[in-house]
C-alpha cells in the first residue's frame, strides 16, 4: 500500500503515542473538495469514545500548528474494528493463519479483489492462498485495501 500519509503519521504519531495508544494507520478519502482524514487507533485494553476524543483534540492540536491539509476536512478517530485495516508489513506479519480481503492497485489477471488466508510473509512480500491451490504473492506497495475478515 502507497504510504501516501506517511508525512502526517509521522507527525500525529508522537502525540498518539504520548497518550499510550498505537497509531495503527491513517486514510484519507477525498470527498469533492471535503475529505475526510481517518486516524486509527489501537490500545491492548480496547479504545472506548473518550479515548477517541482525547487523540482527536491532541491531533488536531498538532493540526492547528502544522497545517497538513489543504482545504475541509473531517478528522475522525476510531478503533481499527474487527474489519482491522492493515497498513504495514508489520501489521499482516501479525495476523498470518487470519482471512483477508486485499484490493490491488492494478488487476492481476483481470481481478482486483481477493479473499484468502494470509499464509507467509518473506521479505518485503506477503502471500494470501486463495483456494483451489491459488495464490498471490504482493507487496504493500500493490495494495489499494487491506482488511481482515472477522471470525464471526
Amino acid at each position: 500500500m502507497a504510504r501516501a500519509n506517511a508525512r502526517i503519521e509521522q507527525m500525529i504519531k508522537p502525540a498518539v503515542e504520548a497518550l499510550g495508544f498505537e497509531l495503527v494507520g491513517v486514510e484519507q478519502l477525498s470527498q469533492g473538495r471535503h475529505s475526510m482524514l481517518r486516524i486509527y487507533i489501537d490500545h491492548e485494553d480496547g479504545i472506548t469514545v473518550e479515548h477517541c476524543a482525547n487523540v482527536s483534540r491532541q491531533v488536531g492540536a498538532v493540526f492547528d500548528v502544522e497545517d497538513p491539509i489543504h482545504g475541509e476536512y473531517t478528522l475522525e478517530v476510531s478503533s481499527p474494528g474487527v474489519e482491522r485495516p492493515l497498513f504495514t508489513l508489520e501489521q499482516v506479519a501479525k495476523f498470518i493463519g487470519q482471512q483477508v480481503d486485499i484490493k490491488l492497485h492494478t488487476p492481476v489477471e483481470g481481478r482486483r479483489h481477493f479473499k484468502g488466508e494470509l499464509v507467509s510473509v518473506e521479505g518485503d512480500e506477503f502471500t494470501i492462498e486463495l483456494g483451489d491451490d491459488e495464490s498471490l504473492t504482493c507487496t504493500m506497495d500493490d495494495i489499494d485495501k487491506a482488511k481482515l475478515i472477522p471470525k464471526l
